[in-house]
């Protein structure tokens, strides 16, 4: 691999202590795929490198979409024109309609269909300087679905230049054949197939949906407890559109990511404190489905939480493949500053996915970097449905 050094660049190297880490006229060395220096004084052994001048863009680590559901089959827009042309949730249940839509249509997708559909949107957020999404299943809520979406998450990653981190989503919702009985659910397809999975080397952390209409703190533990014993970390959509106690319990088992967490309050704030779990903030679906409840952005500030924020691109609450709308949704709507809004899409959407050797410009770690045409990192988050980007750079190519 060639080595080279990036020069005349404004880089935000997004430390862990916080800021931007801002070095102006600086540079960044790139040996064998990794950062090997960054900052203003060049080192006489880079001299003979080959060097290119940014000619003053902003560099950043490439960035990081720590939730998605990008794997998935059909679509869900007939009954977002059903709901704007006044059809109640029921009738649009009744009309076929809801999740139910997209496990009938995932179910009947092969491999290669998922993985056909998935491209356009994983290539999306890869023109916006990404560098890894998380992918997660629970379209499927049977084992040979849930495994085709797995197995179809992992293929991404050998057709384009990204990371697929993947996530077991099976208690995401109980299918309509297990109406009424999601804890018979759970023992005779959830908690078999995160085995089946995990043989397969197909998951690299467990996931649930704690929820009044999902499954409950109680459900979701003997989920929790079957991911420890085979040694995978958790995440959990928690306190989307209620409080029934999922934050707790994400930080009770020291999870990676507590997400969505719109009704978690200060207790549940400092629960993920102590617990260094990251709250991952997914402001595309607080704008589809009209939320009115915020997230505890000051709580989690006092608490000292790290926020995160992800695209959570998915057919129905959030439609959304583009990671920089959603650093400006983050800031339009749930008041965070730029600099949040890009700490949290690449340091700490790194640390939402358990990931050390990203997210951050420093010596030792992968060289993901976004070049952007801007001279301010403040405009990443400020532009609306305008891509600035110059240039990405995964693994030193690029």
């Amino acid at each position: 691999m060639t080595n080279r050094i990036l020069t005349g660049a404004k880089i935000a190297t997004m430390p862990t202590a916080g800021g931007y880490g801002l070095i102006d006229q600086g540079a960044v060395a790139i040996r064998d795929g990794l950062v090997d220096w960054v900052g203003t004084d060049m080192p006489a052994e880079y001299s003979n490198w080959p060097n290119e001048d940014m000619a003053g863009r902003l560099i950043t680590p490439a960035l990081i979409d720590c939730h998605t559901h990008l794997v998935f089959g059909g679509n869900r827009a007939r009954e977002f024109e059903m709901r704007l042309n006044g059809a109640t949730y029921e009738e649009v249940a009744r009309a076929g309609g809801g999740i139910v839509s997209t496990v009938t249509a995932t179910r009947t997708a092969s491999e290669d269909n998922l993985i056909e559909a998935a491209l356009p949107r994983l290539d999306a957020l890869i023109t916006e300087g990404v560098s890894v999404v998380e992918v997660k299943s629970g379209y499927g809520l049977d084992a040979d679905t849930e495994l085709r979406m797995l197995r179809a998450a992992r293929a991404l990653g050998t057709l384009r230049d990204v990371r697929i981190k993947t996530s077991f989503l099976g208690a995401h919702a109980v299918p309509p054949e297990y109406a009424g009985r999601p804890d018979a659910y759970i023992d005779e397809v959830c908690l078999p197939t995160l085995q089946a999975a995990h043989a397969e080397g197909l998951v690299d952390a467990v996931d649930g949906f704690c929820e009044g209409i999902a499954f409950d703190t109680t459900q979701i533990a003997r989920v929790f407890d079957a991911a420890t014993a085979l040694g995978l970390p958790v995440k959990l959509h928690a306190e989307q559109l209620s409080h029934i106690g999922g934050t707790a319990l994400a930080a009770q088992y020291g999870a990676l990511s507590a997400d969505h967490i719109e009704y978690a309050n200060a207790a549940d704030a400092h629960a993920l404190a102590k617990a260094e779990t990251v709250a991952v903030l997914l402001p595309g679906a607080f704008y589809t489905l009209h939320e009115t409840q915020m997230p505890p952005v000051a709580a989690l500030r006092d608490q000292g939480v790290p926020i995160a924020l992800a695209t959570d691109c998915n057919p129905g609450s959030s439609p959304l493949a583009s990671l920089l709308l959603v650093m400006n949704m983050g800031c339009t709507l749930f008041r965070l500053t730029p600099l949040e809004a890009l700490a949290g899409v690449t340091c700490h959407a790194a640390q939402a996915l358990g990931l050390t050797d990203t997210g951050r410009i420093a010596p030792g770690l992968r060289a993901d970097l976004a070049i952007w045409d801007v001279a301010e990192p403040a405009e990443l988050a400020y532009r609306i449905g305008f891509n600035s980007l110059h240039r990405r750079i995964f693994g030193g190519k690029g």
